[in-house]
């Protein structure tokens, strides 16, 4: 479940941010609401909650689906910290129009 949460939260974080080049900073303390089973459909849902000059947090929830009724419950939550860097694994900052996009949630 940890590696779905990083892997999609990475994914959307460089879609927000507008470049490939996002590694996972940190972590947040993840709270597991309910059991995962193998066969469980999981649907991960994720919201900008901070930027900063080269960082995004992005907050996720795991839902487990249900195909019969249509159901979701929250099963998991946590928010993860990506850094956008260069070629070498530096970080740069974000592209203004990333920070202006966003910066009603800017963090420090």
């Amino acid at each position: 479940m940890l590696s779905w949460l990083d892997e999609a939260g990475g994914a959307y974080a460089a879609q927000c941010c507008d470049t490939p080049r996002m590694v996972t900073l940190k972590m947040s303390e993840t709270t597991f609401k309910k059991p995962v089973r193998p066969g469980h459909l999981i649907k991960i849902y994720g919201g900008v909650c901070g930027v900063g000059t080269t960082s995004v947090c992005i907050r996720l929830e795991a839902r487990r689906h249900s195909p019969y009724n249509g159901t979701q419950r929250s099963v998991c939550e946590t928010e993860i910290t990506y850094i956008r860097v260069d070629g070498d694994g530096e970080p740069i900052p974000l592209a203004d129009k990333v920070r202006a996009r966003y910066g009603s949630e800017t963090k420090n």
